[in-house]
């Protein structure tokens, strides 16, 4: 797998005197408002979540010791799982005793009814030992670090954190993959009128010479995800063609079935000076108590624009301190204002979204609308570090990025599929087939 080399979007800062300073830095800030109820939930969700409004800055990757290892997805072939790590932090002023444990899940990200042990050599409870505290921030908090176990099967798992009452405090999806199967992945062309213009396109197949499959046609699930995203992922794909003599599923669609929007390279903004302004930046104020604030530069909707080409990390971020390094414990918390100029109103609600959010809709990032300033606005406490964002509406179908955002079938995007099969007289979906491909990448 490719990743886009860290260094090459963390070039920039810069200081653009645009927009109105905040005049009143507490009024409405985030961590002084009372958290959404549904952290009052603590029924496990078998997805990325955060079930505390404590929980902050949540990364699962696997370890390469790279600079840029934080970008990678937590995605890893059967024997390496003990390379994914999860980390993340918790603000308070006292420590916490946390332990893990993996859940094995099928296709649908549903338990499976296999034991520990069947997936596992060691007891399925593990103590976080690994943890340190924030040095030097206004924000205090402790930040938590765990490796993965490793597990004896492929497929989906879910790393949940607990508290010493038993209640979830994190859940992060893990994939563990063998390569049984060859999983043909690359871009294609869009059949379509204007959809050429604004649609990506996958095509894929999936041969199995090298494997019996009892009624593949059937029994072989895949999943193709947008940058690693699940929110978006498309399910239930059936083969179109079954080519026995080649012992190959090929999948060709006409209805866009395989098609995403390419939307637009994200925006990004950087916080991880106190004492200068970064790009995409309008004003820092280290001076603000509780936390020091940041305004970010007023953006405007790109759904009319020309495409505009540069490096962005896919909706991801990088925490970081340019005055003291470390972004894992000596980066502080900023209260980051967003802002979104636009005429009218959107026809649904309108939030800052990336992997931040766990590309979620959740209120802590929810804009409120300013009829007399036409302007969307917005705060939410964000560790200091590089990020990559855009702007969602609300609706009965999710997240549309593209009300905002615009789509152009130009935009670098990674793109990967996913193949599920449960053998016959087996209890589990097993991951025998992965590949990612990237999109109009920059390499």
């Amino acid at each position: 797998m490719r990743f886009l080399p860290l260094a090459s979007f963390l070039l920039a800062t810069a200081c653009v005197p645009l927009g109105t300073p905040i005049t009143d830095p507490n009024a409405g800030r985030a961590g002084t408002q009372k958290p959404p109820e549904y952290y009052a939930d603590k029924t496990l969700k078998y997805q990325d979540y955060a079930y505390s409004p404590d929980v902050r800055s949540v990364q699962c990757y696997v370890a390469t010791g790279q600079p840029n290892e934080v970008l990678q997805p937590p995605i890893v072939p059967l024997g390496q799982s003990g390379a994914i790590t999860l980390e993340f932090d918790v603000l308070g002023e006292q420590s916490q005793r946390f332990t893990a444990k993996l859940i094995h899940c099928d296709v649908d990200w549903q338990p499976s009814i296999l034991t520990d042990m069947q997936f596992l050599n060691e007891i399925n409870e593990f103590l976080i030992t690994d943890y340190r505290v924030g040095t030097g921030t206004k924000t205090p908090y402790f930040h938590y670090r765990l490796r993965a176990p490793q597990v004896k099967i492929s497929g989906n798992y879910l790393l949940v954190v607990q508290n010493q009452g038993g209640a979830p405090v994190v859940s992060r999806r893990l994939l563990v993959y063998e390569n049984q199967v060859s999983v043909g992945l690359k871009p294609g062309i869009v059949i379509g009128g204007k959809e050429r213009f604004t649609m990506q396109q996958l095509d894929f197949s999936v041969g199995y010479g090298a494997v019996e499959l009892v009624n593949p046609a059937v029994e072989v699930k895949v999943v193709l995800r947008q940058n690693f995203r699940w929110d978006n992922a498309k399910y239930n794909l059936r083969p179109t063609f079954v080519r026995d003599a080649d012992r190959r599923l090929e999948y060709q669609y006409f209805n866009f079935e395989n098609a995403f929007p390419g939307l637009s390279e994200y925006r990004f903004f950087d916080t991880r000076s106190v004492q200068s302004v970064g790009i995409g930046v309008l004003h820092v104020n280290p001076q603000a108590r509780p936390v020091t604030t940041a305004e970010l530069l007023p953006e405007t909707s790109r759904a009319l624009t020309a495409y505009n080409q540069y490096v962005d990390a896919n909706g991801q971020r990088v925490f970081e301190s340019r005055e003291y390094g470390n972004g894992a414990t000596n980066a502080d918390y900023f209260d980051v204002t967003f802002q979104l100029k636009s005429d009218q109103p959107a026809p649904g609600p309108v939030y800052a979204f990336g992997a931040f959010s766990d590309w979620q809709l959740k209120d802590e990032y929810k804009l409120t609308y300013d009829e007399a300033k036409q302007l969307y606005s917005g705060h939410a406490l964000l560790k200091q570090g590089y990020y990559n964002y855009d702007f969602a509406v609300g609706g009965t179908r999710g997240a549309n990025e593209t009300y905002f955002e615009g789509s152009h079938y130009e935009t670098e995007n990674q793109y990967d599929l996913l193949v599920y099969y449960r053998p016959p007289g087996t209890r589990a979906d097993l991951l025998i087939g992965y590949q990612m491909v990237d999109m109009n990448s920059r390499q």
